[in-house]
Parts: C-alpha cells; sequence; structure tokens
C-alpha cells in the first residue's frame, strides 16, 4: 500500500505539464508474468484478465526479448492513467521521483543574488543574506553594467543574464562583474567565487522606487515559506513601510497548508478556499496575520498558478489587495502523491479548489483588477504600476 500520501499543489515537477487509486497501486503487483494457468496469482488480478492474457501472449509469441518488467508495469500504469484524461495525474518514475522529493530545497552553483529587471528594463541585483554576492560587498538595487568583460544590454534575455552569474562550484574563478550603486551611481567592479547557493522562498526590501512601500515576492510555497514571510513582514514593518506589493508572478505554486498560512498573514481570518471533492466540500480559514492593516497591491502574471492562484484568488475575493497583472494560469485542482513499491510514484487529481467567491479557477485562470499587457522587452511595468495603485489608495 502506499505511504500516506502528501498534499501538493502544482507544479513540482515541469514535466508534470505534461478507492479508484487502488487499481494503479495494484497495477504494479500485476505485471510479474505469471502463465494465466498460475493458480497462485493474487485475487485481484481477476480485475484484470484481459491484460493478463495478453501479458500471457506477448510472453509466448514476441517475436523479440521483451522490455524489463518494470518498464511493461510503468507502461500499464501510465495507459491506466491516461485514459482519465486528466493532465495532472500523471505517473513519475522511481529516479524522477526522489529528485521530486528535494526539489523545493532549491539548490544552485553561484553567487547568490536575484536577478530582476526594474521598469526601466535595467537589470538591477538583490543578494541573499549571508551569500557570496553579499559578503563581497553587492548592494540592495545594484545596476548589473557588464559581466566577464562584456557590457549587459536590456535587450538581453533575463535567463541568458541569470546564467551569467550561475556556474560550477569548483570552478575557482568564479565570477567578474561591475555594477553601479543606487542612488550614488558609483560603480564598482566584484569578482566573487561561486558556492551552493540555498534559495529562499521569499525575497523582500523596501523599494528603492519608493522608500515608504516595501516589496514581497514569494517564488514557490515550500515548508519554510511562512517563517520567511513573517521575518520578510517583520523586517518591513520594522523600517515603517505604509504599504505592501505581494510579488506572485512566475509562482507555480507549493503546498498547500503553507499556502493557507501565507494568506492567513494579510488577512483578519475568515474563508481563504473551499476544496471539493468527489464526496464532499471543506472549507478552510486563515490564521488571523501580522500584515492586515497595511494597503497592498498583488502581482500575478500568466506563470501564476496554483497554490499562488488561490493565494491571489481570495485575497481578490476578500477585497484585500489589488491584482495588478496578467491572467493568471487557471490551475485549481488538488493532487495527492501515493508512493508505489519501487519509490516510483503515481500524482492523482483528487478535488477541485475554489477561491472565497466560488469562481472556478480551473481552466480559467484569475483576471486581474487592472490588467496589463507584458513588456515585450523585459521592462518590469507591472511593479511600476502596482506603486502608482498604492499611491492612490494612500492619497487622501
Amino acid at each position: 500500500m502506499p505511504q500516506r500520501p502528501k498534499s501538493l499543489l502544482k507544479i513540482l515537477i515541469p514535466a508534470a505539464l505534461g478507492g479508484g487509486f487502488l487499481a494503479a497501486i495494484t497495477m504494479t503487483a500485476f505485471f510479474l508474468g505469471y502463465s494465466s494457468h498460475d493458480t497462485t496469482r493474487a485475487a485481484t488480478d481477476e480485475r484484470y484478465k484481459l491484460l493478463s492474457q495478453a501479458q500471457d501472449d506477448i510472453n509466448q509469441y514476441f517475436i523479440h526479448t521483451p522490455p524489463a518488467q518494470t518498464q511493461l508495469e510503468y507502461s500499464a500504469i501510465r495507459g491506466l492513467i491516461a485514459a482519465l484524461n486528466d493532465k495532472y495525474t500523471f505517473f513519475v518514475e522511481a529516479p524522477v521521483a526522489q529528485s521530486e522529493s528535494n526539489v523545493l530545497a532549491g539548490q544552485y552553483g553561484g553567487i547568490g543574488v536575484q536577478l530582476q529587471r526594474d521598469e526601466a528594463g535595467n537589470f538591477v541585483l538583490y543578494p541573499f543574506p549571508d551569500s557570496p554576492a553579499a559578503k563581497a560587498g553587492v548592494q540592495n538595487g545594484d545596476v548589473l553594467l557588464n559581466v566577464n568583460g562584456k557590457d549587459v544590454p536590456i535587450t538581453t534575455q533575463q535567463d541568458a543574464v541569470d546564467q551569467l552569474l550561475r556556474g560550477e562550484v569548483k570552478d575557482t574563478n568564479g565570477v567578474t562583474f561591475t555594477v553601479r550603486h543606487q542612488p550614488s551611481a558609483q560603480q564598482q567592479t566584484f569578482t566573487v567565487v561561486f558556492a551552493v547557493i540555498d534559495v529562499p522562498s521569499v525575497a523582500w526590501r523596501v523599494l528603492v522606487e519608493n522608500p515608504a512601500f516595501g516589496y514581497v515576492q514569494i517564488m514557490r510555497f515550500t515548508a519554510r515559506t511562512p517563517d520567511e514571510l513573517k521575518n520578510a513582514l517583520t523586517d518591513l514593518k520594522s523600517k515603517k513601510v505604509t504599504g505592501l506589493i505581494l510579488d506572485l508572478r512566475n509562482n507555480p505554486g507549493g503546498l498547500l497548508d503553507e499556502s493557507i498560512k501565507v494568506t492567513g498573514q494579510f488577512l483578519n481570518g475568515g474563508v481563504v478556499l473551499i476544496e471539493k471533492s468527489r464526496t464532499d466540500e471543506k472549507i478552510y480559514n486563515a490564521p488571523e496575520g501580522q500584515a492586515t492593516d497595511l494597503p497592498m497591491v498583488v502581482l500575478v502574471n500568466g506563470g501564476t498558478a496554483s497554490a499562488a492562484e488561490l493565494v491571489a484568488g481570495a485575497l481578490h475575493d476578500r477585497q484585500r489587495g489589488l491584482v495588478v497583472g496578467q491572467q493568471t494560469y487557471g490551475k485549481g485542482s488538488v493532487q495527492l502523491i501515493f508512493d508505489l513499491a519501487d519509490h516510483s510514484s503515481i500524482h492523482v487529481t483528487t478535488a477541485e479548489w475554489l477561491p472565497p467567491s466560488r469562481t472556478p479557477l480551473n481552466g480559467k485562470g484569475l483576471t486581474p483588477d487592472v490588467p496589463m499587457i507584458a513588456d515585450p522587452t523585459g521592462r518590469d511595468v507591472e511593479l511600476g504600476e502596482a506603486i502608482r495603485q498604492l499611491q492612490k489608495k494612500l492619497t487622501p
């Protein structure tokens, strides 16, 4: 039998976008190469008489050597799941399932900075605390000018620039880059050696563009996210910010309980989501949070999915924050993970999630209050609009 499943939201493995559970689970024990005359076969195999006959015929008559037994089992499971016609119910082979369990740890070789575009299109650096970049003296808001002697024009794709600042830990040369400090405009060149970077799920800062506002970006919902968010809000409130921007853009989702705790930080309790399964309905309420009195704007885009959509939807429906950006991805369903005997697993859609208004998100997404067209050059026009919306909120 599978271990107790863990309730998850999308997307733990990008390839995923690419009693009924017992059928898939017992399938693992099915393709054992028994003869159809074997009287010791388990009674559950009687549910698969046609499959048994096909296996026997293949074993007896197929001209070539059949694939390994495990591969036959995997193919049978995939076929069973394909018949469900649900893209979020899928099978994960053992090695991938093992790496999937660690994916939310988020480690890579680099210098430990978050790279973002500002409204002018500049590449701006925000070092993680205690990272190699922070220890070298890189400051929040530094504008990246060149890497390894080559200029970084604003027309460069952000992913390409991000990769320039990453590398193998064994590469002792690291990377050399020049920044322009804000607001002094003084330039400084750094050489930083790569190290293993633990990527946080939450990044925050006081906005250079308007020091009265705090900015919080949640990149994914992990087990660490609620505590990281508490630290972020405590720090920002100590700096006397008068408004918040919550950035959920390109957040693919994560863990259910953690997303509920995150939503609760901005609400005085109350309903945050409804879970509808095949047989019943469950209402989730938020705990009371510490940032319930600050005006806020929520940023979303087409990469805002699953748990992130639910957080944005709850804040929208509860009239807690104005939503700015593009239509969200549209994934409002629940998956449970069931481990199989060889540590492969199946993700099975078990329920649908709805925001407090009960407006379905699945296949539709959340429509922003202030819809915007993404800038094709990568300029962060949404952040600029969020700042203007907050200013309007705070103007008597």
